[in-house]
């Protein structure tokens, strides 16, 4: 089931430096999301967490710059759903692969940094998604380590994100310029910051692309929630073709055929990577 580690990530190699290794070394943008609803177990345990992750990875290793284990989805089934959690990043981490952990994190002080070793040290991501609404000091844990990052939440993909992420702050711009603005300065010294932008934001991700030319996004919401890949990925990479994350989650587990399903995602991914690389 595993196979050997990539050499191109490296515990000791800042993290988004060697996601883009991993992006090169696969030809993909595609984060394979583990999200384990009910509906899609075998059985509705931690077991079949597990088998349900295993089968998944199976399918798409070949083609995933990385993952994106839920924590909810086996944190639901408590301390045996945790552990599997935990096994899963921890055996994706040593083979090299990034794993994103996708939490939400979001406290101050001391509750921060158990959060942060929880992903980091316990669980062995490579990155957390993050709550920055409390400010730089509930992210400034997350960031002691440039092996170590975080994707905070800016402008995301749910419709209730326009309740307050696109108010108008004083200078006239929505609050997610702020949030980006502010995230981008706290991760300065380490560049270990990227944001949650939805790929169903198509003017928010050429806002913030262009204000910020190099900083990773991850960008949820192609299929389900009716985000697309063509549009969002010209909006939104930078001008490499690289620098944003497309995370899928039910568009390929639910698939007859999750492994055919992830290759044409990478192909549909590939084709736009190549058309900014060659303009």
């Amino acid at each position: 089931f595993w196979l050997k580690p990539f050499s191109c990530f490296d515990m000791a190699v800042p993290f988004f430096d060697g996601l883009q290794a991993r992006v090169e070394a696969v030809g993909s943008l595609l984060c394979v999301g583990l999200d384990p609803h009910s509906a899609e177990l075998d059985d509705p345990s931690a077991a079949g967490c597990e088998r349900f992750c295993r089968k998944l990875i199976d399918a798409t290793e070949h083609v995933a710059a990385a993952y994106k284990p839920n924590a909810a989805f086996f944190e639901r089934f408590g301390a045996e759903g945790c552990a599997v959690l935990e096994k899963v990043c921890k055996e994706l981490a040593a083979k090299g692969i990034p794993v994103v952990l996708d939490a939400k994190r979001g406290d101050i002080g001391s509750t921060a940094e158990a959060y942060a070793a929880a992903a980091f040290d316990a669980n062995q991501a490579g990155c957390v998604t993050v709550s920055p609404y409390l400010g730089g000091d509930s992210v400034a844990p997350f960031l002691t380590k440039p092996e170590k990052a975080v994707f905070a939440l800016c402008k995301t993909s749910n419709p209730g994100s326009n309740d307050l992420q696109t108010v108008k702050t004083e200078g006239g711009q929505p609050f997610y310029m702020l949030v980006a603005s502010h995230c981008n300065s706290w991760g300065a010294t380490h560049k270990n910051v990227g944001l949650v932008v939805g790929a169903t934001d198509i003017e928010a991700l050429r806002n913030i692309r262009k204000e910020l030319p190099d900083i990773w996004f991850l960008s949820p919401g192609i299929g389900a929630q009716g985000g697309s890949l063509d549009e969002a990925m010209e909006a939104g990479m930078t001008a490499k073709g690289s620098g944003m994350l497309i995370p899928i989650s039910r568009g390929i587990s639910k698939a007859a055929d999750p492994k055919a399903a992830a290759e044409q995602f990478r192909d549909a991914i590939q084709k736009n990577m190549q058309a900014r690389k060659s303009a």
